[in-house]
């Protein structure tokens, strides 16, 4: 019979930062073979099949709420050096994404509307203020005593998230890339809508909510490209701020994380008014289940060089007392 200390150890094992780095790695690259695979529909018109669209939703739900379990992991434990409170609200967003993320399945798979808007997007919103939240307070924990050239490049992020958010606000019909077409105008997709409408079994209290919140999209959408290049820019100042210390790998990561979140938006953003007929599902989106390994991968790293620095900050200091 196996005692108390014996799951314990077998527990603290599963735990481990190495098991749960691999196995973060492992569901990453699964994630990007299930995207390569099976994101092109095998007919010229077909659209995604359901069971790939519920797919690339579990990737994305298991790994923001692994994400979100970790932070709130640290944000418990008195040892972490970069603050709880950073780890508290990065956390809140991991778990907001995670809900936001059903509330847009439901809304999509399971009613079968086509959202601009949905209560998902309220989770959303909270995750962007709660990621800026815990990174303001990751920056203002450390002087950023950078270089002119850091400085520079932070500034250069600034521009080029700025441009690009302006273009990507700007009229579709303005910028095109090669091959792709612009969306048609508002009142052909009105049009092509209503002909093409299929039924929904949404209960009519959601079809209500649904008609209530698609005259907020453009702000919504705003709100979430504003979000992004703020983000973007706290991003590289926590990759400068704490290029080269003991905690940078974490720090790496949760950089790299927020890089992935901003491209996953972006393209979304760009296929949302650009592309015709774009239906959720493409390759890109695949750095949305990235993003919350990569946050992830940075709470573990985060633990674990903390716990391990204070215990060896306790048996040195025990030594020099007895």
């Amino acid at each position: 019979m196996r005692t108390t200390s014996d799951k314990l150890s077998t527990s603290q094992f599963l735990l481990s930062a190495q098991n749960l780095v691999v196995g973060s790695i492992s569901w990453a690259v699964f994630a990007l073979l299930f995207f390569l695979l099976f994101s092109v529909p095998q007919e010229a018109k077909a659209g995604l099949p359901l069971w790939y669209s519920i797919g690339t939703l579990i990737f994305e739900l298991a790994a923001f709420s692994i994400a979100g379990l970790l932070c709130f992991r640290n944000w418990r434990s008195n040892q972490i050096v970069s603050g709880r409170n950073v780890w508290l609200a990065i956390g809140i967003g991991m778990i907001a994404y995670f809900l936001g993320s059903v509330m847009f399945g439901l809304w999509e798979l399971y009613w079968q509307l086509e959202p601009d808007v949905s209560l998902g997007d309220l989770f959303y919103a909270v995750t962007y203020v709660a990621l800026t939240v815990g990174m303001v307070l990751a920056v203002s924990s450390r002087k950023l005593n950078l270089e002119p050239w850091q400085w520079g490049v932070l500034l250069g992020i600034a521009v080029f998230g700025v441009a690009f958010a302006v273009w990507l606000s700007s009229p579709a019909d303005l910028f095109s890339f090669p091959g792709t077409e612009s969306a048609p105008a508002t009142a052909e997709v009105a049009a092509t809508a209503a002909e093409t409408a299929v039924d929904t079994n949404a209960p009519p209290f959601i079809v209500a909510i649904d008609d209530f919140l698609k005259p907020f999209s453009n702000y919504v959408s705003l709100f979430y490209v504003v979000m992004d290049v703020v983000l973007l820019i706290l991003a590289t100042a926590l990759l400068l701020a704490f290029w080269g210390g003991r905690f940078s790998q974490s720090w790496r990561m949760i950089a790299a994380a927020t890089f992935s979140l901003y491209i996953a938006d972006m393209w979304f953003k760009y296929a949302e008014t650009r592309v015709m007929d774009y239906q959720s599902g493409s390759l890109l989106e695949v750095f949305w289940v990235f993003s919350g390994v990569l946050f992830g991968i940075g709470a573990v790293l985060e633990y674990d060089i903390s716990t391990r620095s204070r215990s060896r900050g306790r048996r040195r200091g025990g030594g020099g007392g007895d």
